[in-house]
This record gives structure tokens, sequence and C-alpha cells, in this order.
């Protein structure tokens, strides 16, 4: 079978085609040599669970979290907003069709599932029901599971499962986006009996996906026109240039300054860096923040200190603010920091970090979460630190946490 989403071509002999990769499992598991060869994503995500100790014969589905832990993940999830989308487009085509429907979280927990009443039975002796984690470490190569792995839509048929209790199943998954910052919120996927396997359902659950992500755009534009009528009066009680963003950094309005479409999410927790106004220390209002310049004063220092456990930034302005790093977000500020003016686009970032360009999806949803941990260091289009912002690096020479990176770009600067 060729590469690619579709797990069978139009007029496929499903059932022939179901024992052709049963044998085909059986001599992988064994070591013998397979009558056909897997798909390449599929034999992708065999290595990945394999390396993770997936037993292909495991009977004892995961257990799932229970109902308040499953309660209180649904209302933390962007994708509620958009569940009655989700059901109108494919909820009634799942019974017709004998399938079901589900959502999960980014961590491929299962938050929502609808259908055909006698599937969902069919399901439950699986553990594929409400909290259950469904991602190829918990259950082997699953359309769920290996969505979330490769960030793209994925359809899984029969003995492409790679535990073998599964290959009575065919499903058929597609990632969700937040189209604001490009951030993996969950996956929506239908699944069946392996028999009621089609290609067309890729393109159904693609448009069901396609529909969400633009609700939650709705939703988001609906948000920032509620903030709007609190912007307005707030920005003319007071004097001076200003603006009134959400809690992700979308402007709502602006008074005294060009407008911008959005700067790095503020928190209580440091300074934003807007350009053009310098150092802002947000002040909260319903529904969002208010920025305005942090006085006469708007110096800002970024001290990276790498050696320490873990990696921390040191922001000092009006205040000093102390924000604990992640490795990969370590490494980012300090190829930032290196590249100066100029900046990074994504790919420019990908590659330093990575080696290759890779996922640009991920590296800007990487970017994104740092700069909601960093305050408004950090500027977009290209990726750069802000021209307010002072920086203090170690001796790279000599840095342990330089010379023991996995990306090549920040290791080559031990030494220099």
């Amino acid at each position: 079978m060729d590469e690619g989403v579709c797990a069978i071509r139009p007029g496929t002999d499903v059932g022939r085609y179901a024992r052709l990769l049963a044998r085909t499992h059986d001599a992988l598991l064994s070591g013998g040599r397979p009558p056909v060869d897997p798909r390449r994503l599929v034999a992708r995500s065999w290595l990945r669970v394999q390396a993770q100790g997936v037993d292909p014969d495991r009977r004892d589905p995961p257990g799932p979290l229970d109902a308040s832990q499953v309660e209180q993940r649904r209302a933390r999830s962007p994708l509620l907003h958009v569940l009655p989308a989700l059901r109108a487009a494919l909820t009634a085509v799942a019974e017709d069709a004998r399938h079901v429907m589900v959502v999960t979280d980014a961590g491929g927990v299962l938050l929502w599932r609808e259908g055909s009443t006698r599937v969902r039975h069919r399901a439950d002796a699986l553990g594929f029901t409400e909290g259950a984690r469904w991602t190829e470490g918990a259950v082997g190569t699953n359309a769920i599971g290996t969505a979330l792995a490769e960030d793209a839509p994925v359809q899984i048929f029969s003995a492409e499962h790679f535990v073998r209790s599964h290959h009575g199943w065919t499903c058929t998954a597609c990632p969700v986006h937040d189209p604001r910052s490009g951030e993996l919120l969950g996956v929506v996927d239908v699944s069946g009996p392996a028999e009621t396997v089609h290609p067309t359902t890729v393109a159904l659950v693609g448009t069901a996906v396609k529909l969400a992500e633009a609700g939650l755009w709705h939703y988001h534009e609906h948000r920032l026109d509620a903030l709007r009528s609190v912007a307005v009066p707030v920005l003319a009680s007071g004097t001076g240039p200003g603006l009134v963003v959400d809690d992700h950094g979308w402007v709502a309005a602006v008074h005294g300054m060009p407008h911008v479409d959005r700067v790095a999410a503020p928190s209580a927790d440091g300074p934003v860096a807007v350009h053009g106004l310098g150092l802002c220390v947000p002040e909260p209002v319903p529904g969002g923040w208010l920025l305005r310049p942090g006085g006469a004063d708007r110096a800002l220092r970024l001290t990276l200190e790498l050696d320490h456990r873990p990696p921390r930034a040191i922001v000092a302005g009006t205040n000093v603010w102390i924000h604990p790093l992640s490795t990969r977000h370590a490494e980012v500020l300090l190829l930032l920091a290196r590249a100066g003016r100029t900046g990074m686009d994504a790919a420019a970032l990908s590659a330093a970090l990575y080696g290759q360009v890779g996922s640009l999806v991920t590296i800007r949803a990487e970017v994104s979460r740092l700069r909601k941990v960093i305050g408004g260091i950090v500027l977009a289009r290209p990726y750069r630190l802000a021209p307010e912002v002072e920086v203090v690096l170690p001796d790279l020479a000599t840095n342990s946490f330089v010379a023991g990176s996995s990306a090549p770009a920040v290791r080559a600067l031990a030494g220099r």
C-alpha cells in the first residue's frame, strides 16, 4: 500500500486486505519476512510503540480517569466551545455508519464519545471510553495516538493496530489546533468495525476539524468584541498611550499609538515589552489586561542562568521576576539572544534546534508557550527579543548547558 493518510484505496477487497495485514503483523513481530511492507506511517508508529514496551498481546485495557477528572478536563478544554459543531458534522453520520465519534484532549484522554450504541458497547470491552488515555504509549498504534505523535491526520485499519485485540477496528483521526497560536488542543476521531473502513472518512473528519477550528476563531473574535466594551472606557479614562489585550495577548483596543494585532501573553508575574511603548506592567481588567508604559525608566534586563537547575531567566525592570525554564525554552532564548534584532523565523529556529526543518506548527506552539512564561520579552514575525531588553549571558565557551545541548546550533556556541 502506498504511503498516505487513507488506509485503503477505493475498491479494495477489505477482508482480503485485512488478512494480508494480519500476516504482515505476525511476521514483523516474530522477526520473519512480511508479505508486504507496512505503510511508512505505520512503520514509524510501530518503532515508537516497541521502544515504549507496548505488549501486542495485552488484554487488560488501561483504566480510565474517574468521572470528576473527566469533567474537569472537559470544562478546561477549548473544544467544549465547538462540540455542537462537531456533533452536527459527525454524530449522525457515525450512527448511520456504525461508528462512534470521539473527541480527546491534547494528552489523548477521551473527553466525549457519541454515536452507535452497539459500537459503543463493543468499544467498552477495549477500554475505549470516556477518561481512557489513547496514546501510542498506552495502547499502541491507533489513529488517535498516532495523530498526536505525528501531528497529522491518520487512518488506521485492522492489523495496522499494534495490539491484536484492536484488529477488528478501523479509526480515522485528525488533530485540532488553536487557530490563534497553532497549539495542539486535541483530536477528533471516528472509529468503528474494520469492515466499515472507507477512504472518504478521512475527508469527512478533516472537514469537521476545519469547521471546529473556524468556530474557535469565531469564539475568539466574540470574546474580543466583549472585551472592547470594557477597553474603550478604560483607555479613555487614562492619559497617554495604552492598549487592552486578552489573556493570549490579542489586542482589543489601543489608544495613542498605532494599532497592533497581538503582543505577548500578559500575566501578573512579569512585565510585557510592547514595541513602541517599552516596558509595561499588566493591570487586570474584566476579561483581559490593561498595558501602559511603566514609567520613565523602561529599561529591562534579561539574565540567562543556564547552569542553574532548572535553567532560569531573571527579568529585572521596575521589579525582578524569576522564571524557571525548560531546557528547550532556555535554548530558544539563547538562540534568539544570539540572533539579535534580525531574529529567526520558525524554519530557522527549527533547523537550529533539530538540525533540520521539522514541524513548523510545533515550533510556533513551543514559542507561544515560552511567550506565556516570559512575558513580552519575545516578539514574533520574526521571533526576536524586544529591542528594549538588555541581555546578560554566561560565558558560553565554558558553559556546561551549552556543551551538553542536543540542539546543534546551541552546541556550536561552545568554545566561541
